[in-house]
């Protein structure tokens, strides 16, 4: 009896769930692809013209710089449409795939080194991605953008987008102030709880979008209107304190622990939004949450080794707050002096 209602329940992937699978992985193959290409054009632009770490724009007429921005902008386009046809819980940890075709792209294409913990971290993110597919929830049947207003309007997530939306306002104007350029968790905290918002209101246009594109026309609905507005907003205020923490704090740092809080508040709005777990058993939740915790793991060990070499150990260098995001080296490929040896004697 147990073996059969389990049976019941996990009946494989929707077709709705592989399209959505299908369009996550393209999307983390063009943004990891992209970053490669973008980071060639502005090393080949850099070499005839000034460089963009010292405030230069040559890169705006290299052609390669644009195809990568072109290649990034279809990737997002496609992790768009992933969420109109996958749960949040789904397509959100896939996000971890683009890091390693970056890291495995830079390898082969940029002869950058790969720490073996490195390689360890891309086979953990693999792994708990898979882990993640194969026991992720089947998507929600919805017939109108109305149905999606209706579940964005419950109790319990307006109970959530108002703790939301309350404690980003008390970090803008009483923490950021004070803490921003000491503390990295408030700007990460605005760009985090901002994005959970703005990822559920992107799976209710897409959603929308997609019903009109098969003939039920959902711009006709003032639902869709407001979710498209909420998405502008949310956007446009996470970008903004994204560009803040990137300027403030180094990168390697903000982006694992911008990914984890993002990961987690996203899953977090989608569970109670969409209630993804209502239709699975406690098995398939904590294998989710292992899978999860899995890419976590692996995410961390990418970013922690990605300036790591194997082979005798280096001295320790030290860069500026500012640095570049060169892994350690200059956009023309020279270490970085330690800032030690720039003082007088």
């Amino acid at each position: 009896m147990d073996t059969q209602s389990w049976k019941d329940v996990y009946k494989g992937m929707s077709s709705d769930n592989i399209k959505g699978l299908v369009l996550a992985l393209s999307s983390s193959l063009f943004i990891g692809a992209s970053f490669i290409i973008k980071k060639k054009g502005l090393k080949k632009a850099g070499a005839s013209g000034v460089r963009a770490g010292v405030g230069g724009y040559s890169y705006l007429y290299e052609t390669l710089w644009w195809v990568g921005m072109i290649t990034m902008i279809v990737g997002e386009v496609a992790n768009f449409a992933a969420y109109a046809f996958a749960p949040a819980i789904l397509v959100t940890p896939l996000g971890a795939l683009s890091i390693i075709i970056s890291a495995v792209l830079a390898r082969i294409i940029l002869r950058e080194k790969l720490h073996t913990f490195g390689i360890l971290g891309c086979a953990l993110c693999v792994v708990g991605s898979i882990t993640i597919v194969l026991h992720a929830p089947q998507e929600r049947e919805i017939q109108s953008v109305k149905e999606v207003w209706d579940l964005a309007t419950e109790p319990a997530f307006l109970l959530y987008a108002v703790a939301v939306i309350i404690a980003v306002l008390i970090l803008i104007f009483h923490y950021l102030p004070q803490y921003g350029q000491t503390h990295i968790m408030f700007y990460i905290g605005v760009c985090s709880l901002m994005g959970s918002l703005s990822v559920m209101s992107v799976k209710a246009l897409g959603i929308a979008l997609k019903l009109t594109l098969s003939g039920t026309n959902q711009l006709i609905y003032p639902q869709t209107w407001a979710f498209t507005l909420i998405v502008i907003v949310c956007v446009l205020t996470q970008m903004n304190y994204l560009n803040k923490a990137l300027d403030t704090f180094n990168t390697a740092v903000v982006s694992p622990i911008y990914y984890v809080m993002f990961t987690f508040l996203t899953i977090l709005a989608s569970i109670i939004m969409f209630k993804d777990w209502d239709r699975q058993n406690p098995t398939q939740i904590v294998t989710e949450m292992c899978g999860f915790v899995t890419i976590l793991s692996g995410t961390f060990l990418l970013h922690k080794t990605k300036d790591m070499v194997d082979g005798p150990a280096m001295l320790p260098v030290r860069l500026p707050k500012h640095g570049d995001d060169e892994n350690g080296f200059g956009q023309e490929g020279i270490p970085l002096r330690r800032q030690d040896s720039l003082r007088s004697p």
